[in-house]
């Protein structure tokens, strides 16, 4: 995943979630602790650019692969490009802050949110609760 100033989150968001249907990624402007949630008034609006949700504006190529775990993934977004992240995981019709499973893959989030029995299609629902 390529990142640069000019793509906007929710372009992020849908590239992420061509590759992991279970999944998505929410922006945030303030960074959440280890083994915590985010907060819902902390969310970013997804219509924001890149470059208005952060004050580091390096480009580069973002590598995301199902051996990833859902911690490194976060800091790597913090770390690399001053994005702050949650991934949420589906769960029948909610979807989940992966809090208490960072250490889990991409992949393994994946497929439990597959097999909650969602159909995995993108819905901005927006939600505080956590795994």
């Amino acid at each position: 995943m390529f990142i640069t100033d000019t793509k906007t989150l929710r372009e992020v968001k849908l590239e992420f979630q061509d590759k992991f249907p279970f999944l998505k990624l929410e922006f945030y402007n303030v960074r959440h602790a280890e083994g915590q949630g985010s907060m819902e008034k902390d969310h970013l609006d997804e219509s924001l650019t890149i470059g208005q949700a952060r004050n580091e504006h390096n480009e580069g190529e973002l590598g995301i692969h199902g051996n990833l775990k859902v911690s490194s993934l976060e800091q790597s977004f913090h770390d690399m490009y001053g994005l702050n992240v949650q991934v949420f995981r589906r769960s029948g019709e909610l979807w989940l802050q992966t809090t208490s499973t960072d250490e889990w893959t991409l992949a393994e989030q994946n497929e439990k949110g597959g097999k909650s029995g969602s159909s995995g299609q993108y819905d901005p629902i927006n939600t505080d609760e956590v795994d």
